[in-house]
C-alpha cells in the first residue's frame, strides 16, 4: 500500500511538474525580453528583477518535483523526436527570432520512434535550445539534426555561440553549476536533462570550442513497438 501511494504521488508530481514547466519557461523568456527594452535606470527594472528571481525559484521547485516523480513508475510510449523538436522550436519561435537566432533543421523524414515521455523529452530540448540562445547574445545559428543508425536515433543540437571552456565542460552536468549570471540560470537545466536522458536509456555527448560554438549529441535506442515501464 505504501509503494502504491508513493507511485501515485510520483505520477501526480510528474504531471504537475510537466504542466507547469513549459509555460514557466515562456514567462521567463518574455520577462527577460521586456527587461532588455527598459532604459537604463528605469524604476521598473527592480520589479522585473523580482519577477525573474521568483520565476527561477519556481523552476527549482518544478525540478525538485521532477526528481521526486522519478521514484515512481512512468509509462513510456513510442515518441517521435522530430515531433518533439518541432513542437519545442514552435514554442520558442518568438524568443529565437527576436534573439536573431537562425534555426536550421536537418531532420530525417524516416526517423524511427523512441520509447519515452514526450513531455520529459521536450524539457531536454527546451533546455538545450534556450542555452544555445543565451550563448549567442548577438545572434547566430542553431542547427538541429536528426538521424537513425543501427538501432539508435540521434539528435544533434549545434550553435555558433561563445562555446564552453575545457574546465567548465567537465562540470556542465553537475547540479547548480552554471556559467550564467545568477538571475539568468539556476544550474539545474543540464543536470535535470542528463537525468531524463539516462531515464530513457540514452546517452549525451558534448563538444565545444570557445569562441566558435557548442554541439550536444543525444542518442536513444529505437522503440520496439510495445509499451514499457521505467
Amino acid at each position: 500500500l505504501q509503494a502504491e501511494k508513493l507511485t501515485s504521488l510520483g505520477l501526480l508530481a510528474a504531471g504537475v511538474a510537466h504542466e507547469v514547466n513549459t509555460p514557466l519557461a515562456v514567462i521567463s523568456n518574455y520577462i527577460q525580453m521586456l527587461a532588455k527594452q527598459l532604459p537604463a535606470g528605469d524604476a521598473r527594472q527592480s520589479l522585473i528583477d523580482k519577477i525573474v528571481k521568483q520565476t527561477f525559484r519556481a523552476s527549482e521547485i518544478v525540478n525538485h518535483l521532477l526528481n521526486f516523480s522519478r521514484t515512481g513508475a512512468a509509462e513510456f510510449q513510442p515518441v517521435s523526436l522530430n515531433h518533439v523538436v518541432e513542437e519545442t522550436l514552435s514554442l520558442l519561435k518568438h524568443p529565437l527570432r527576436t534573439g536573431h537566432v537562425q534555426v536550421i533543421r536537418n531532420l530525417s523524414p524516416e526517423l524511427p520512434a523512441v520509447l519515452g515521455s514526450g513531455n520529459r523529452l521536450q524539457q531536454v530540448f527546451l533546455n538545450l535550445f534556450l542555452n544555445a540562445r543565451d550563448a549567442m547574445p548577438s545572434g547566430g545559428m542553431l542547427e538541429v539534426r536528426s538521424t537513425s543508425y543501427n538501432g539508435t536515433v540521434e539528435v544533434e543540437v549545434t550553435d555558433t555561440g561563445a562555446g564552453i571552456s575545457g574546465e567548465d565542460l567537465a562540470r556542465i552536468f553537475d547540479p547548480f553549476f552554471t556559467t550564467k549570471a545568477t538571475a539568468r540560470g539556476t544550474g539545474l537545466g543540464l543536470s535535470v536533462s542528463y537525468g531524463i536522458i539516462k531515464e530513457h536509456a540514452g546517452k549525451i555527448e558534448v563538444r565545444s570550442t570557445p569562441g566558435k560554438g557548442t554541439s550536444f549529441r543525444l542518442e536513444f535506442p529505437t522503440a520496439t513497438g510495445k509499451v514499457v515501464h521505467a
